[in-house]
This record gives C-alpha cells, sequence and structure tokens, in this order.
C-alpha cells in the first residue's frame, strides 16, 4: 500500500501533548498517511528541507513565513488550519501559488454559537456583577427584597455598581427578542436555529447566497445591513476578519443601532472599530456588549473596555470545548490526507 506523509507545523514536541495525539490517532484511522511533526521554530531552509515533497501542512500555531515557505515547496497544495479564522495568511498570494488554504470545517461551530448566546444572556442579565457581587459579600445589591423571603442584609459595604441595585428595565429575557446576525455561516446558521427555540425574531445579512433549503432551516429573514443594525435588539457579528469586513462596524454602524440594542463579537477583534464602540458605550448610543476578542490580544489593562459595566469580555475562549478539539482534529487529519493522495480539499477559504 502505498503510503502518503502531511507535514504539521507546529511547536516542538508537539507530537506529545493532547492535541498532537489527537493528530496521531485520526491519522491512524485513514491507514495510509503519516505525519511528520516539523518544529515550527526551525529555520526556514531546515523546514523546507524537511517538508520536501509534502502536498498537506496541517499549521498549529501562526506562522508569518508561510508565503516564502509555499515559494520553496513545489509538491505544496494545501494549509491546513485549525482554526475558522486564516486572516493570517496571504491567501491571495498562497493561491497565484497553486496553494488552498481550507479552515476548519466548522468544528468549533456549535461551541461558539453557543457562547455567543452565553453572551447575550448575560449581558441582558448582567450575569458577570451579580456573581462577583455575590462573591464579594455584596448579595443585597441584587436581592429585590419583596420578591424574596426572610431576606437578611449584611453589613459589607455596597459595590461600586453604578446603574443600581434593581433597574429592571435594564434586565431581560430573549423572548421576542429581534436577533441580527451579520454572516449566516456554519456558526451564525447554528446560532439561529438555536434561538429560534428560544422564540427570538430571526433576520440576518450576507454578501453571501446560500440554497433556500439552508436557509428554511435556520428561520432567518435576508434583510439589508441597515435595515438589520436599524430595528435588531441584539447584532451578533460572525463574519471572517479580511479587507472588506475590518471595521465593518464602526460609528455609523453603531449610531444605525437602537439606543437598548446589544453587541455581540465572536469573530475577531477588528471587525469592530473598538474606540469607535468605546464611545458609543459611554454615550449611550447602544445599552451594551458582549465581546470573546478584541483589537488587541491579550487586551491592555489600560483598555476602558474593561471598566465598563454594560461590557461583558471573555478572553477569546468562546471555541474551547473538548468536543470542539475533536472535531478540528479529525477534520484537519482528513482533509489534508484527501490532498495528500490526489483529491481536492473541502472547507477552502476563497483567497480574498
Amino acid at each position: 500500500m502505498k503510503r502518503y506523509s502531511v507535514a504539521v507545523l507546529a511547536p516542538k514536541g508537539y507530537e506529545e501533548t493532547e492535541r498532537g495525539k489527537d493528530l496521531i490517532y485520526f491519522a491512524s484511522k485513514e491507514h495510509d498517511v503519516d505525519l511528520i511533526f516539523v518544529d515550527g521554530e526551525l529555520s526556514l531552509d531546515k523546514i523546507i528541507e524537511e517538508c520536501t515533497n509534502v502536498k498537506s501542512i496541517i499549521t498549529q500555531g501562526v506562522y508569518k513565513y508561510i508565503t516564502e515557505l509555499a515559494k520553496n515547496l513545489d509538491s505544496l497544495k494545501l494549509i491546513q488550519t485549525p482554526s475558522a479564522g486564516t486572516d493570517w495568511l496571504e491567501k491571495s498570494k498562497l493561491y497565484e501559488l497553486g496553494v488552498s488554504v481550507s479552515n476548519n470545517g466548522g468544528g468549533n461551530a456549535v461551541a461558539v454559537a453557543e457562547h455567543a448566546i452565553a453572551l447575550m444572556f448575560s449581558v441582558y442579565r448582567k450575569l458577570d456583577l451579580q456573581i462577583s457581587n455575590v462573591k464579594s459579600g455584596n448579595y443585597q445589591d441584587f436581592a429585590v427584597p419583596d420578591l424574596m423571603d426572610d431576606i437578611k442584609f449584611t453589613k459589607n459595604p455596597s459595590s461600586t455598581y453604578t446603574p443600581g441595585s434593581w433597574n429592571r428595565k435594564e434586565y431581560h429575557t430573549l423572548v421576542g427578542k429581534k436577533i441580527g446576525i451579520i454572516g449566516l455561516g456554519r456558526i451564525g446558521s447554528r446560532v439561529a436555529k438555536r434561538l429560534f427555540g428560544w422564540e427570538c425574531e430571526l433576520i440576518y445579512h450576507d454578501v453571501a447566497t446560500f440554497p433556500d433549503s439552508y436557509i428554511k432551516e435556520t428561520n432567518a429573514k435576508q434583510v439589508s445591513l441597515d435595515e438589520l443594525l436599524s430595528t435588531s435588539d441584539i447584532v451578533t457579528l460572525h463574519v471572517p476578519l479580511e479587507k472588506t469586513t475590518k471595521h465593518m462596524i464602526s460609528t455609523d454602524e453603531l449610531k444605525m443601532m437602537k439606543s437598548n440594542a446589544i453587541l455581540i463579537n465572536t469573530s475577531r477583534g477588528s471587525v469592530v472599530d473598538e474606540q469607535a464602540l468605546i464611545e458609543a458605550l459611554n454615550q449611550k448610543i447602544i445599552f451594551g456588549a458582549g465581546l470573546d476578542v478584541t483589537e488587541v490580544e491579550p487586551i491592555e489593562m489600560d483598555n476602558p473596555l474593561l471598566h465598563l459595566e454594560n461590557v461583558i469580555l471573555t478572553p477569546h475562549f468562546a471555541t474551547r470545548a473538548y468536543e470542539s478539539e475533536i472535531n478540528i482534529a479529525s477534520f484537519a487529519v482528513k482533509n489534508a490526507s484527501k490532498v495528500a493522495r490526489g483529491d481536492k480539499p473541502d472547507s477552502v477559504v476563497p483567497p480574498v
């Protein structure tokens, strides 16, 4: 039986890690594929030497020399990433070299969709403030005496929660809310399918076209971007970061939104003009935001977003779930193996 090689460009010793062992396991299921683990910190010449005659490379890190590597590997046909985002790769230049770029095939789509919904719920119910107040001993700051039996007020100092302990107009359910989904791909469509069961009204905007059957399954109605921004209670972003999407949400777009609307971003930080968002939140142009991503990561400690009580931040962790890890490893090996055998890859990202 002929055997095929797939390179894994990763930190030294990656094959001994849990993720590395996942790749090895799924390669064993292919029966005719061998993985070559290549230290991504080696010199370019050494990496070229170790990847000679390889058609597929699975990346496990961000390596800025990929285009130069591709120029020196005539055999190379695929760069397979473990992420949904591929903005760090020069896809148009790679395409000119005959090299495709594939993302993770939706391996983390469920986890990110669930995280986006969790951010919606958390902003709507100020979940972070509820938790931090209870843990700091300020239980009464969120208690409502006429709705609770035998509440005992403590001598703990009150919290610094400025909007007030119980402003009922700032707490909401998702039922009946209009959710505007920008990007109805693998993640956005899963957000829609789940929120339909939560009795939400669903609209979307996307530059891509989808089959009628695909749209029907989401129960979402297509609208213009302006209509989505101006009528949605929640705007949630599910687009890749490309030249066409950088700062697609900025001052003008935020001003279109309702004053009680919230913005959710689990895609990439630079899809949103962060300074414009900070100004919009401070000026109460919109009510709040739930962000898993920021323009600079890790977020700098002097970033005003950290001190806004109408903002919930998580550390670019939406994808993190065991199921995502397994899905991503399985897809990466299967897709890279297809190309190694001479077949076309799946989940190719357009070279823009």
